[in-house]
């Protein structure tokens, strides 16, 4: 019983529409062999309508099959394989691990293993159609879908068996073939020498073991253990591949007979050779992430309301809007008529410039870092890590050179405004919150330009650009954009805005997707790194972005082993000057990154690593420690800032107590706690 499994075209390593055209090659020309039936699995094809033409196919030529669905509920509910990362293994601290690495693309799929393992389903499929064959017929052929056996081919298998029928497994050669006109050619052999198809007789046990996932030997582990000699023998293993398996007591009982041609992949130069064979491999890595990357993305995407908010609870604003926590709303609407006697804003007001000359660039000095005093121009400037130059700290005697404390009134007084008329139901609150938004991003004589390339310049460094870190300074996004949401929905932006506004953050977006010193920020180990995945995730959020999302829970989950260490410290944040502040304002990100995340159904807060590590253990150890961690001499520090935590910790470990009372509902933004913190989600 001949049983070919249907799988995924995988491009770039095959071409779009591959499986079809090969099945149909196959129902028009392959022969019908004497005593072998046909079947076939169709085996979790992503593509509805690819799925649709194959079964559509199969039916019009009277085939038997089974259908094995893709159903997107059931993936979503697949992790990522990060928690199996020891410390020092993933990107963010190995450089082979990162593009253009030498384990990059077998990084990548490692950390896909278990989605790999359900999409594609290979040994799962390969079992069911043993599965399906025993006892229907005494030699079972569970082949891949683009195999195509000649009447010759075939002849020759048929007469190994029946001269040596006591062997347990036939091995076929197999033949990669560019042109599937040459196989219609009886006379055609070519020389097989690549990885075989298996024959099983139908009293053997042998099953292959489903936790080789396609593209990682899934097929060999079997060669392995029944002792086919090849050159899988000589293949370099990974640190995260499974040991080799030992011979299995059939291990010997094969013999080798007749050939198999795997036909047209799409794209004969991945085929031929040595060279073929190391671009094969390179390209089946790169259409597996591809592959499993559209089914993230979509996953998420079926889940994501742009239009919802990701980080305030809808709930806890309706709430409020019927006049619960009467002192908070009396807060809420002293702090808005401020904000209407402040602004608009605009990078345009700020009395410096940036080194590009141009004023719509935004531009901030780095915070701790001064003049060199031993050179006379103070070039290169040194570093004082915890001591602020003059003019950086926010509104600071001269921080009007600069847009820091400008950017920072947007973003707050922005916030606080939507809350007020959503909360207070006074239109004129929203009115004005429009007018800043469109001042710092849409209107063309103030707007911004939209990149960070000169926030935190450290003079005579880096050409007097940033070297990535300035774009924590517009991690408040997160919250800031439920406000738009907001002013939105009490359309005070009309449509052009809110268009003109998503695509300033598509070009931001794009820059920090591929400018030097955004990777260079992307790739940090402390609180820069986690407000960088908040900052792209809000974005995302935003924009309808499924992919950028599901790419945010990933990067959460691999910085996770080691940025938290197994005591739930943050060794980073307490190496630093001010230990109590910076462990603090990291661990505000982490949570806010998991409420975006968790939005959409991707639960941050349960995830473990490895060894432990999570949020949970992460706020926990603060918890404990928070009051015996220094500050420098001088700082003053708002020991209420713990509350957000405390909240979580209790919301999240059942282990923590009663919940507290929260108090103070608008910081310092310099504690990174969203204004009116209490109003956000669970």
């Amino acid at each position: 019983m001949l049983v070919r499994i249907i799988g995924n075209d995988l491009e770039p390593r095959h071409r779009k529409g591959q499986s079809y055209d090969n099945v149909r090659f196959i129902l028009d020309n392959e022969a019908e062999f004497p005593d072998c039936e046909k079947f076939w699995i169709v085996n979790r094809i992503v593509d509805p309508k690819e799925e649709a033409r194959i079964v559509d196919l199969l039916q019009s030529r009277g085939q038997s099959f089974h259908k094995i669905p893709f159903e997107l509920d059931a993936y979503r509910q697949v992790p990522w394989n990060t928690d199996g990362l020891a410390r020092n293994q993933s990107r963010f601290t190995n450089a082979d691990s990162r593009p253009g690495g030498q384990n990059a693309s077998r990084y990548e799929t490692h950390l896909r293993h278990r989605k790999n393992l359900h999409v594609m389903n290979a040994n799962t499929a390969r079992n069911a159609a043993l599965e399906l064959a025993r006892g229907r017929a005494k030699w079972l052929m569970p082949w891949d879908g683009n195999c195509y056996l000649t009447q010759s081919a075939f002849q020759e298998i048929r007469s190994a068996i029946g001269q040596n029928p006591y062997f347990h497994y036939v091995i076929v050669p197999m033949a990669r073939i560019v042109d599937n006109a040459l196989v219609l050619d009886e006379t055609f052999k070519p020389a097989a020498t690549e990885e075989p198809q298996i024959i099983f007789r139908s009293d053997t046990a042998e099953l292959f073991d489903e936790q080789y996932g396609y593209g990682r030997r899934p097929k060999i582990e079997m060669l392995w253990r029944l002792g086919v000699p090849g050159p899988w023998d000589r293949f370099r293993d990974d640190a995260w591949d499974f040991p080799r398996p030992g011979f299995s007591r059939d291990a010997g009982l094969f013999q080798t007979a007749g050939w198999v041609a795997r036909l047209d992949s799409g794209h004969s130069h991945l085929e031929i050779g040595r060279a073929g064979f190391r671009a094969r491999l390179g390209k089946r890595d790169e259409a597996i992430v591809a592959m499993l990357d559209r089914c993230d993305a979509a996953a998420i995407a079926q889940k994501l309301d742009p239009a919802r908010l990701a980080y305030y609870d809808e709930a806890r604003l309706a709430a409020a809007r019927e006049g619960q926590d009467p002192h908070v709303r009396q807060e809420l609407r002293a702090c808005a008529e401020q904000a209407l006697l402040r602004g608009p804003f605009s990078v345009m007001d700020k009395s410096g410039r940036a080194p590009s000359g141009d004023p719509h660039d935004y531009f901030q000095p780095a915070p701790y870092w001064w003049p060199d005093p031993r050179r006379p121009d103070g070039l290169p400037y040194i570093r004082r890590d915890g001591e602020h130059a003059p003019g950086t700290a926010l509104y600071a005697a001269g921080s009007e050179a600069y847009d820091r404390t400008r950017l920072q009134r947007l973003l707050d007084d922005t916030t606080v405004l939507a809350l007020a008329t959503t909360v207070l139901g006074e239109p004129r609150y929203a009115d004005h919150a429009a007018r800043l938004v469109r001042t710092w991003f849409l209107d063309p004589a103030t707007r911004m330009n939209p990149n960070m390339r000169y926030a935190q310049v450290r003079w005579g460094r880096d050409n007097n650009e940033g070297p990535g870190y300035g774009i924590i300074e517009l991690a408040d996004l997160y919250f800031f954009l439920d406000a738009v949401r907001l002013i939105e929905r009490a359309g005070a932006l009309d449509e052009r805005d809110s268009q003109a506004l998503r695509a300033w953050l598509r070009s931001y977006c794009e820059w920090l997707d591929t400018a030097p010193a955004a990777q260079f920020e992307f790739y940090r180990l402390n609180n820069h790194g986690v407000f960088f995945d908040l900052q792209r995730a809000a974005i995302a959020a935003f924009l309808g972005d499924g992919a950028a999302l599901a790419k945010a829970g990933l990067h959460a989950r691999e910085r996770i082993a080691d940025q938290i260490a197994v005591d739930g410290s943050l060794p980073e944040e307490l190496s630093r000057t001010r230990p109590r502040h910076y462990a603090m304002f990291a661990l505000q990100g982490w949570t806010s990154l998991a409420r975006i995340l968790s939005s959409l159904g991707d639960d941050l807060w349960a995830y473990r690593a490895k060894d432990g590590q999570g949020l949970v253990a992460a706020l926990r150890w603060v918890a404990a420690h928070a009051d015996t961690l220094t500050t420098i001499p001088g700082e003053t520090f708002d020991k209420e800032c713990i509350e957000p935590l405390l909240d979580d910790l209790a919301r999240h470990d059942e282990t923590a107590g009663a919940q507290p009372q929260a108090t103070k509902p608008v910081f310092h933004p310099d504690c990174a706690i969203a204004p009116f913190w209490i109003w956000r989600r669970p």
